[in-house]
């Protein structure tokens, strides 16, 4: 697995960031699915279920990038 630098408008950025915004992306109507369907009721902490759900994303895309990388 290689990750190098991304070339974004002539400014290098670490190749998590993209990823980063992507998983944000995806995030988005995971959250509204879940309020909308009410399963924010059944967590204790809704913040912190979504940021392990965000995490859990983020986990996957980066070893999905990792796999196709190489």
């Amino acid at each position: 697995m290689r990750f190098t630098e991304i070339d974004l408008l002539g400014v290098y950025v670490a190749p998590i960031a993209p990823m980063i915004v992507i998983a944000w992306l995806l995030m988005l109507p995971v959250r509204r699915l879940a309020e909308h369907f009410g399963l924010l009721r059944f967590v204790w902490h809704p913040a912190l279920f979504m940021f392990a759900v965000y995490t859990i994303m983020l986990s996957g895309i980066v070893l999905l990038a990792g796999r196709m990388a190489g």
